[in-house]
């Protein structure tokens, strides 16, 4: 793969030049020591990953995001020292559509900490737009009742998307809602409160053993699959192990399509790759609601292409007509049917 580096500190890209060195299909294509250069550098020479830093001078990683998804889309992945500390800036990065983020690999005597995950992270983006769509799945209608859920799938561009839907939705919404973003674990927490500030609903990270409550959004928050079981709890499972996506969206939605007892309505919003469009299928299949989000308000338009190929939404919205649109139909009496 061919990487551009952004960072102010040559410290800092020297430390991710000798992480990279480490895998011989992997080569420095540029580095920028500013985010107005990574723009140039991306216009120039576009490469198949950039490790964008955060707190820089001048132009920040957040606003080299925006301008480069905008002129020279290609897949970012966030690198700064104190990821945590810097949440906001991660979500905001992400919502322009980043992919991922992790903190900056330490070079020392006691080893280069943080530079296996690095890796890890880059091999995961250049698997997830070759990962196939997986169409076929267990279908086992579940019989209706009253209980409505709301189920979004995000990932690029996702944080600053989800939380648009969800600052369109009242504080008396009548559903359940499960929101599934590809993120790192050790961030969700902190999109959990992030999004909190924007939505009337409480928002919280879903722990195994939680029920889906009407007015509650519950928030996929482990490394491992978010996955509802036959007693109506929620449980987190490793398997499918060789899935790129972590959490991912297919598997949430097709548990849901087994195991719960109500109408769905199943939202894919801004995301890179495939994830979710399989599932949302089989949802629209078993005549649930589908709506994906359109390709000129997607930030990333990869998960919702992927649906729209496989006829997997009932409905293709921009994003500001999604929350109007769901409060009409969890507004209806009986089923979610447009």
């Amino acid at each position: 793969m061919r990487i551009g580096i952004v960072n102010d500190l040559s410290i800092a890209t020297e430390a991710l030049r000798r992480v990279l060195a480490r895998r011989p299909d992997h080569r420095v294509a540029w580095a920028a020591a500013s985010g107005a250069e990574a723009v140039a550098c991306c216009a120039r020479d576009t490469p198949d990953v950039v490790l964008m830093d955060l707190v820089m001078p001048g132009m920040n990683g957040v606003e080299a995001t925006r301008r480069i998804m905008a002129d020279s889309p290609c897949p970012i992945l966030v690198v700064t020292v104190s990821v945590g500390a810097n949440a906001a800036m991660v979500f905001e990065a992400m919502g322009h559509g980043a992919l991922d983020a992790t903190d900056m690999p330490s070079l020392g005597s006691d080893g280069d900490s943080g530079a296996d995950k690095l890796l890890a992270k880059i091999d995961l983006i250049g698997r997830l737009s070759a990962a196939p769509v997986r169409a076929s799945m267990p279908r086992a209608p579940a019989p209706a009742s009253a209980r409505k859920l709301l189920a979004i799938g995000a990932s690029a561009g996702g944080p600053s998307a989800v939380a648009r839907v969800l600052e369109g939705l009242p504080a008396d919404f009548a559903g359940a809602v499960a929101v599934i973003q590809h993120i790192d674990e050790k961030f969700a927490p902190g999109m959990a409160e992030w999004l909190g500030r924007y939505a009337r609903l409480p928002v919280a990270i879903a722990n195994a053993g939680d029920g889906l409550q009407p007015g509650r959004v519950l928030l996929a928050a482990t490394n491992d699959h978010l996955a509802l079981r036959a007693d109506g709890r929620l449980d987190y499972v490793r398997e499918p192990a060789e899935l790129p996506y972590r959490p991912s969206v297919d598997v949430f939605y097709k548990s849901i399509a087994v195991h719960w007892r109500g109408p769905i309505v199943g939202v894919l919003l801004t995301g890179m790759g495939r994830d979710g469009a399989a599932g949302l299928r089989l949802l629209r299949e078993q005549g649930h609601h589908t709506i994906a989000q359109d390709q000129a308000s997607s930030a990333v338009y990869g998960m919702p292409k992927a649906a729209a190929e496989l006829d997997a939404a009932a409905e293709i919205l921009p994003l500001d007509r999604i929350a109007a649109r769901l409060r009409d139909l969890f507004a209806q009496t009986s089923d979610l049917s447009p």
